[in-house]
């Protein structure tokens, strides 16, 4: 029996060995780069809710109140944020694969997208272990917070929502800090993490963008104004706030109109 494209979404999403995620991740792109999408029909009539996706043991997951951050001029606290930025690719693999797993209902272009996505996101983690072993580290040796996991559960009824909410916020967040992570090491010498923070930082203008893309399409198909549904859906999720600086180049290469970078500018 030929599993569909969801199906084999979901077995990569619910492995729990990194390494292994990561082979099945990039396989199943590669497959689906070569051959075109596989069978679409889903399998079940609705996928079900998952609170927990696969992944190891460790790190243990503590509130972000809890997640000691360390001084960048120091081993251990370059070590803690590399171990930090890993564990949100790690995530960002099971976001990307739930995306394509969960949403039955969009073209065939949105799911080469979105495991376009997992498999650059599963290479960002790759790099970034490789270096915390470099730094005499394991991924899971430090706790860490569940915040984008359990956004994608808050979005887990509705694509526009899961579009708007998961790439163009928390993800976004990514474009606005790493300049200024990349500034900070700079300044103590380390050339390694810099070039992984790089390519990270180029890679996720495009995801970010490929959730711009799906959630204007979204919002065409659903008959609402763009910059108007996402500002209504921070409001209602995220408080109406964000964190600021924003990295408003970055941004607007990314999808945001000048009309949201203005209003966002003004909520910072």
């Amino acid at each position: 029996m030929t599993l569909s494209i969801h199906e084999l979404a979901h077995q990569c999403l619910m492995e729990r060995d990194p390494v292994q995620k990561v082979m099945a991740t990039q396989s199943l792109f590669a497959q689906v780069k070569a051959e075109g999408l596989i069978n679409r029909k889903p399998k079940i009539a609705e996928p079900v809710q998952i609170q927990i996706p696969g992944r190891p043991d460790k790190p243990e997951l503590v509130s972000p109140r809890l997640v000691k951050n360390r001084k960048l001029s120091t081993p251990e606290g370059r070590a803690g944020l590399v171990h930090a930025v890993a564990h949100i690719e790690f995530n960002a693999i099971n976001l990307a694969l739930d995306a394509v797993y969960r949403f039955r209902e969009m073209p065939d272009q949105y799911y080469h997208d979105w495991l376009l996505v997992a498999a650059e996101e599963s290479k960002h983690f790759s790099l970034l272990k490789k270096r915390l072993e470099n730094m005499d580290c394991q991924y899971g040796d430090m706790p860490a917070h569940n915040g984008l996991w359990e956004m994608s559960v808050r979005t887990d009824h509705d694509v526009l929502t899961r579009m708007a909410l998961v790439p163009r916020v928390l993800e976004a967040r990514g474009l606005d800090v790493t300049p200024g992570l990349i500034k900070k090491l700079q300044q103590v010498g380390d050339t390694e993490t810099i070039e992984i923070l790089e390519i990270i930082l180029s890679e996720e203008i495009g995801h970010v963008a490929i959730g711009s893309h799906w959630f204007h399409y979204c919002c065409m198909q659903n008959n609402v104004e763009p910059d108007a549904t996402f500002l209504k859906l921070l409001e209602e999720y995220m408080g109406g706030g964000l964190r600021g600086p924003l990295h408003t180049e970055a941004r607007r290469q990314a999808g945001f109109s000048d009309s949201e970078l203005e209003e966002l500018e003004a909520r910072t």
